[in-house]
């Protein structure tokens, strides 16, 4: 995305003013972000399809003429009664207004640019102060290769990479050591040769990283009380979790399962496309992720992160199972976070649903088990979306 050039001049007396207007563009981009982050449009996108941007027009600062009446420039005020900071000459203007419907007004519209950027591009404005909470070293490590990075000189290397300037320091030193030698005369005007042994090549080696190793597991609920809205808001909420892993670790682990009354380990492509439908045992699909941990994820090796999302509707019977099943992986998480799609009803429109049972709702159950390492989120519209992410990954909302 090309937005701005940069302007490298030895005197540029302009380019703290450009360095502010650019911020102040970036910014005005990083709030309008906050807009689309749950669009369906890019909701299961690839990285290079282009995404719009609609972002206010920054207006840069300029002198205007005044609204004065001709020759009057002086600032005084006539009469004995008036005093210091008292407005004088102040005419009412008559009401503007905004078009509204089919009448019209006679306010101008805001200016608003559209700005395309790819899904990687909108990945870096969004999450570039975040990152996963209460990550430690574990035994387990992943080597990594990162970019290449410049380690010194050697004496031998291709053509392309040969430091002159090291190499004409190379000759340097062996020409004084061999003045000092007496094996060379600077007087006898013979001309002291390059040799073989002066050559000098950049060394270029890759840098290796150690990733700790981690793993996140996505728990969504699909079973038929997720209406198509509730689903589309689990699922722009594990979208945006799923770019923001891609985006900031090169070698996470990532698991999806999805629960009705029983639960499988499914690919990220059925994850995010399955048709809602069955009852709902919570305790399933939290069951499950125990299960696919004590196999292939040892909590001594591994930083191991658990994301649940549903509706918060649950077979009564099955409460206190899942209740215990989130107290167990709580233990053997770094974090663990359970999110609840929809309104939160009331004790008394709970009762209806169960019949007067007084069960309690999901909600209540899981705030017994909640702490630092086991986080809750609502949400009840796509623009909850956002604060609630920023909440679970220590960025400012």
């Amino acid at each position: 995305m090309s937005i701005f050039r940069e302007h490298k001049t030895i005197a540029d007396r302009a380019a703290s003013d450009r360095t502010r207007h650019r911020q102040k563009i970036e910014k005005a981009i990083k709030e309008s972000i906050k807009d689309v982050v749950a669009e369906e449009s890019i909701i299961g996108q690839s990285g290079k399809k282009k995404i719009r941007i609609p972002v206010r027009g920054i207006k840069e600062h300029r002198f205007t003429y005044g609204q004065n009446e001709k020759n009057k420039q002086v600032g005084s005020a006539q009469g004995k009664d008036v005093k210091k900071g008292q407005r004088i000459g102040h005419r009412r203007k008559a009401k503007s207004q905004d078009g509204q419907g089919d009448k019209p007004g006679d306010k101008p519209g805001e200016e608003m640019y559209e700005i395309e950027m790819s899904l990687e591009e909108l990945a870096g404005y969004l999450f570039n102060d975040l990152e996963l909470p209460e990550l430690e070293k574990k035994n387990f490590k992943f080597t990594t290769q990162e970019k290449m990075k410049r380690k010194g000189k050697r004496p031998y290397g291709i053509r392309p990479r040969l430091s002159k300037k090291e190499t004409i320091k190379q000759k340097i030193r062996r020409k004084k050591a061999a003045i000092k030698a007496g094996s060379y005369d600077p007087e006898s005007g013979e001309r002291f040769t390059f040799h073989e042994s002066d050559l000098r090549y950049k060394h270029i080696a890759p840098v290796v990283k150690e990733n700790t190793a981690a793993v996140v597991f996505f728990v969504m609920d699909v079973s038929g009380s997720m209406t198509k809205s509730k689903k589309f808001l689990a699922r722009s909420f594990f979208f945006l979790l799923y770019q923001f892993l891609n985006h900031k670790y090169s070698s996470i682990d990532v698991v999806f399962v999805s629960h009705t009354a029983d639960a499988h380990e499914v690919n990220e492509e059925q994850f995010f496309t399955q048709v809602p439908n069955g009852g709902t045992l919570v305790s399933t699909g939290l069951i499950k992720a125990e299960e696919i941990i004590e196999k292939r994820y040892h909590p001594n090796n591994w930083n191991i992160y658990t994301f649940y999302c549903g509706d918060g509707d649950n077979w009564s019977i099955d409460n206190k199972e899942a209740l215990a099943a989130f107290r167990r992986l709580k233990e053997v998480n770094q974090v663990m976070c359970y999110t609840e799609i929809g309104k939160l009803y009331s004790y008394k429109e709970y009762s209806l649903f169960t019949s007067g049972t007084g069960e309690k709702r999901l909600w209540d159950w899981t705030k017994l088990v909640e702490d630092k390492n086991f986080k809750r989120v609502r949400l009840e519209e796509s623009k909850d979306i956002w604060p609630a992410f920023k909440k679970l990954f220590g960025g400012r909302t």
